[in-house]
């Protein structure tokens, strides 16, 4: 599949992803791409972030890629039982441990525990060995169950602007590979 094929929809985590987050650039450089947004980024509600999700996955007229980061992750999981159309894949990066107790703000834990049921569509997880959100081997074993793809990103922290993960072309060559490989 190409990107001009599908309605890519970026799913940003807690607080937006900025101008200069690999997310902002690849929705202005993606002609079909398109921001999933939040009424609230600040004080994000599980209900209300899913629904948002699923309402966009289902006004789609191209088979839907799902592009999310951070808490945009669980949100998306727990919005597929909301999917009246079918998804072409999910890539799915930098998955926070939101059962952590130690999570900060607190009320991140409320978008926990994962669903870990596998996926009814092709994904690829991409997580750090030294995000301060979530472990590595948390990240593994969601990815496992999900039955996702997981990519080892080394030491990319948090893989967002702050971590130096603006133009993140390693992910974007990751991105175009599982692209070519979707079914639309």
């Amino acid at each position: 599949m190409k990107a001009s094929d599908a309605d890519i929809l970026i799913i940003p985590g807690y607080t937006n992803s900025g101008p200069d987050h690999w997310q902002s650039r690849w929705q202005a450089k993606l002609s079909t791409a398109r921001r999933v947004e939040q009424a609230e980024w600040s004080k994000p509600v599980r209900e209300d972030w899913a629904a948002r999700i699923a309402e966009e996955v289902n006004a789609s007229t191209r088979p839907v890629v799902l592009v999310a980061h951070s808490l945009g992750v669980p949100s998306l999981l727990h919005a597929i039982p909301q999917f009246k159309k079918p998804v072409a894949g999910a890539f799915l990066v930098a998955p926070p441990d939101v059962t952590n107790p130690d999570i900060r703000p607190k009320h991140l834990m409320t978008f926990g525990p994962y669903p870990r049921d596998p996926l009814p569509f092709p994904s690829i997880t991409v997580a750090s060995r030294n995000d301060p959100f979530g472990a590595y081997e948390h990240a593994d074993e969601i990815a496992a169950s999900w039955g996702s793809l997981l990519i080892d990103a080394g030491e990319s922290g948090h893989i967002n602007a702050d971590s130096g993960h603006g133009p993140w072309p390693e992910g974007t060559m990751v991105f175009a590979q599982f692209l070519s490989r979707l079914k639309g």
